[in-house]
């Protein structure tokens, strides 16, 4: 075995051992950026670097189970990435269908797609859909799968269906405008019943949201990683929940 490997592996266990199971996070919350750039710097066409990131994302769900995280939030496609070419966006779309089918195969991660699902092809919004309800049943880590998903839409939609709720039992408009709370608001959301997510990962050295999970976000600790997405190795991941465990949080104050 090569030395490189030894020390690597030595290096993971390391820090492995230095993360207690009280300080890691219920809800994590990863962009997986970077794809395109890893493809064009390797010299690989666009969908490979696609392809690359989607064959990462099962060994990021094992590394969440065995360091016992309960709910993880993978970004695959922004509502903005619609907007691309026919070219990328449909082979990318074919890719993501496989890949969470995939996923529904394994039969040990509980799917839920998240974000605008009526704003994609019905192919893979049903495709979408049939994974989750495959693994319904599974009590396992839970998957939110979001495609199509902005942050902002996320809100709209979430305010839009609390009000035709209230209209639906005959409220009238200044009584719903009254009783709009943020719990009622939270009611809405995707990740209704869920914990807000308590760490948010960004790969590709990008250090900004871009929308992701904007409102379960507000009390959020990130961790902003250099790597490329298909290049997120597992010392990426512990060294991202060290940081964490590291960190006073202080839920906004």
């Amino acid at each position: 075995m090569p030395l490189t490997d030894v020390l690597y592996g030595a290096y993971e266990r390391r820090l492995a051992k230095q993360i207690r199971p009280e300080d890691v996070p219920r809800h994590i919350g990863v962009m997986l950026d970077g794809n395109r750039r890893w493809a064009r710097e390797n010299g690989f066409e666009t969908v490979d670097g696609h392809q690359a990131g989607a064959d990462k994302i099962k060994h990021l769900l094992r590394w969440c189970e065995e360091a016992g995280v309960e709910v993880v939030t993978l970004w695959l496609l922004s509502t903005d990435n619609l907007g691309r070419s026919k070219k990328e966006i449909v082979p990318l779309l074919k890719i993501i269908e496989t890949a969470v089918a995939d996923l529904a195969i394994e039969g040990r991660w509980r799917l839920h797609p998240i974000g605008a699902l009526d704003l994609l092809p019905a192919e893979t919004a049903q495709s979408l859909k049939a994974s989750a309800e495959a693994t319904r049943g599974i009590d396992g880590l839970h998957v939110n799968v979001a495609v199509g998903y902005g942050g902002r839409r996320e809100i709209a939609d979430a305010v839009r269906s609390l009000i035709l709720e209230h209209a639906a039992h005959g409220t009238p408009v200044d009584q719903i405008a009254d009783s709009i709370s943020v719990e009622e608001i939270e009611q809405h959301l995707y990740t209704k019943g869920q914990p807000d997510p308590d760490l948010v990962i960004r790969t590709s050295g990008e250090q900004r949201l871009g929308g992701f999970l904007l409102w379960q976000s507000a009390k959020s600790e990130f961790y902003f990683c250099e790597a490329y997405w298909p290049d997120f190795r597992h010392v990426d991941f512990l060294r991202a929940l060290r940081s964490y465990a590291d960190r006073e949080r202080r839920f906004g104050h």
